[in-house]
């Protein structure tokens, strides 16, 4: 079984700048320890013969081509419609 010990869990505390009392390390340790176990019991299974699963709802992607349809408005047209125009590009003011 992989144990965590108490000065692993500090080490990993003041790594990422957190700050805990001895009673908190303790129950870290402890917690640590059951996942790293829990982690040991997944790794012996068996799963020789077994598909990996990446999409359980059958479902896939559709795709089509990209079709261009022409509506009858030139652009210029379009812009009369606009406030300000720069290089045939619809001007708007600046957002930070």
């Amino acid at each position: 079984m992989a144990k965590i010990s108490r000065d692993d869990v500090l080490k990993l505390a003041r790594l990422a700048k957190l700050s805990l009392d001895d009673a908190e390390a303790d129950e870290l340790a402890n917690d640590l320890g059951e996942i790293l176990h829990y982690v040991e019991q997944l790794q012996s299974v068996n799963v020789s013969g077994l598909n990996p699963t990446d999409q359980v709802t059958g479902l896939t992607n559709v795709m089509r081509e990209d079709q261009i349809e022409d509506y009858g408005y030139k652009p210029e047209d379009l812009l009369k419609n606009v406030p300000r125009v720069e290089d045939n590009h619809i001007k708007v003011r600046r957002v930070l």
